[in-house]
């Protein structure tokens, strides 16, 4: 059953009470909250995504909730549940959405352990993977957004999620995070897509979130072996130039993005060094989306 089979009262009632139940792959999340613009975006958001049953034990139970103090009236705020934990302080109402799907990133980087964590971009082409790893502000979200919905299946936006084993990633797809001009650009580029009511005045500036292609929701079960890790840099007046990246400065750039590699010590470790190894590593800067495809679909990429 998917989320978008559920009636709207139906649906309102559990995220009201016990929450939904969505299974994302690598993880599954208990969702709960009682505020209705919450509700309404996380279910157009994720209408394409299983429910699991309720009885079934969830990776993350996560709320958004109005505090109980005056500040439900004056000035309203919202704050951030993991079970009865608050790690963040709270938030302008306005930003209730974008706190759920930060609090969501805040569960996995803090206790999703059996995995190595990058933030990094992830998109798959011809059955290979490509990593982008970036800091913000390099245009890592704008040039995902572009590239999932022409023809790449995405992985994951925000969180590369690498199986310390094999070596393969693991998809994580959540709605994409589009920040000040790009989500316009975006809407001219894609005006079929689904996009969340803009969230102004954030620390990230304006946000907005895209729902996913249901293609790439479908297949959060594949996981895929990794081709390149490509590191973006968007500048405006600079056209697509490409530079070899040393596996030296690879590894640098993915250790400094990882998320938990600390927590996981010489595997975290060996396991960015395996896959730094074993895979092309390129610098890329760019200012236009068109020519970054055409070189990763007809470049030194092309089998």
């Amino acid at each position: 059953m998917k989320v978008a089979d559920l009636e709207w009262g139906e649906a309102k009632q559990i995220l009201d009470s016990s929450g939904l139940v969505v299974d994302l792959g690598v993880a599954a999340f208990r969702v709960q909250s009682s505020i209705v613009n919450v509700q309404e975006t996380f279910l157009k958001l994720y209408s394409s995504y299983e429910l699991l049953d309720d009885s079934r034990g969830a990776d993350f139970q996560v709320a958004v909730k109005r505090p109980l103090s005056v500040r439900r009236w004056l000035k309203p705020q919202v704050s951030f549940f993991q079970d009865n934990i608050t790690p963040f302080l709270p938030l302008p109402f306005s930003q209730s959405y974008p706190l759920l799907e930060w609090g969501m990133n805040w569960c996995m980087a803090s206790y999703m352990h059996e995995h190595l964590l990058i933030h990094g971009a992830v998109l798959e082409r011809n059955g290979e993977a490509f990593i982008f790893p970036a800091p913000p502000g390099s245009g890592k979200s704008t040039l995902c957004a572009f590239l999932a919905f022409s023809g790449w299946r995405i992985l994951s936006d925000e969180m590369t999620v690498l199986n310390l084993s094999t070596g393969e990633v693991h998809p994580f797809v959540r709605p994409i995070c589009l920040k000040n001009n790009s989500i316009n650009l975006f809407r001219s580029w894609f005006p079929e897509a689904f996009i969340s009511p803009i969230a102004k005045d954030t620390a990230k500036g304006d946000v907005a979130h895209i729902r996913p292609p249901v293609d790439s929701i479908n297949r959060i079960r594949e996981s895929v072996k990794v081709r390149a890790v490509i590191l973006p840099k968007y500048s405006p007046d600079i056209p697509l130039d490409i530079y070899s990246l040393s596996k030296c400065d690879a590894l640098q750039s993915l250790s400094g993005n990882a998320f938990n590699e600390g927590v996981l010590g010489l595997e975290g470790f060996k396991a960015l060094v395996r896959l730094v190894e074993s895979v092309d590593t390129v610098e890329i800067h760019y200012n236009d989306l068109q020519e970054v495809s055409a070189f990763l679909l007809e470049g030194i990429f092309t089998p």
